[in-house]
């Protein structure tokens, strides 16, 4: 045999060879990463997690969530909001990745790219300023929605500056958010990322031992309306979304908190 087909087939062998270590090792360390973001973080409090209709729940450093394949994006996003959380500190924005813990493989950013809409956080960067590590970790794909800018920048823009003052006012607050993720949304990208028509928060505070939860329902376009007319029970949400928000509440006050929709304990 020549030389030169032999050199051929050692390089052929080689790059195959390559190849095979490269994937093994691609393979075994998205499974690390997975089994990582199965595992509850120190920081997370389970007590206040809602369910998941998707089975993929995964806990991040800063905040927790629950990814729809279906629908290319979280279900819900929940966070523990503190008065020592908030911070003025001006990170650099990082670049958004695409979030390795989700099993079955979160969106790509560049869905987004060209398609008209904002990459709207989910858990904020604000929420999360006072650490660099906290604030790039929400630049997640997995903690980000296609939202219209006049509305990510409006509306939903005045309702996550409010639950930080709530958040200082009362302490610290518990916050679960996401789209109404339903058949028949439109999509964008090459894969199909849901563009929700509406967009919920639903807020607990559970600090001297006086229970209280808000919850808020919003049509995905730009209102000049107050806060408090978008206010409703966190029943109405839970029929919207299957999600069941505060399973570990005693069903008493479960029942009795999640079927009002009064905010007069709520300072807007």
């Amino acid at each position: 045999m020549k030389k030169k087909q032999i050199y051929s087939i050692i390089a052929i062998l080689v790059i195959i060879g390559v190849y095979f270590y490269d994937h093994y090792l691609n393979t075994e360390e998205q499974s690390a990463i997975v089994e990582t973001g199965e595992i509850l973080k120190e920081n997370t409090n389970e007590y206040f997690l809602p369910t998941s209709t998707t089975g993929q729940i995964i806990h991040h450093q800063n905040y927790s969530l629950s990814y729809s394949e279906q629908y290319e994006q979280s279900e819900w996003v929940a966070y523990e909001l503190k008065a020592s959380h908030l911070s003025s500190t001006d990170h650099k924005r990082p670049y958004f990745e695409i979030d390795k813990a989700v099993k079955t493989g979160a969106a790509n950013w560049r869905n987004y790219k060209k398609s008209g809409y904002d990459r709207g956080h989910l858990c904020p960067a604000g929420d999360r300023r006072f650490t660099k590590e906290a604030h790039d970790e929400t630049f997640l794909t997995s903690n980000i929605s296609p939202q219209e800018h006049q509305f990510n920048a409006g509306v939903w823009n005045r309702l996550e500056q409010k639950v930080r003052y709530w958040s200082r006012k009362n302490d610290g607050i518990f916050v679960v958010t996401g789209g109404v993720l339903k058949n028949g949304l439109k999509t964008i990208g090459d894969e199909n990322v849901a563009v929700p028509n509406q967009f919920y928060k639903v807020i607990l505070d559970n600090n001297n031992g006086n229970t209280k939860v808000l919850a808020f329902l919003m049509n995905h376009t730009e209102s000049n309306l107050p806060l408090y007319k978008f206010v409703v029970s966190v029943d109405e949400v839970e029929a919207l979304t299957g999600i069941d928000f505060f399973p570990e509440l005693e069903d008493a006050i479960e029942n009795r908190l999640e079927a009002s929709n009064s905010y007069k304990s709520w300072s807007f």
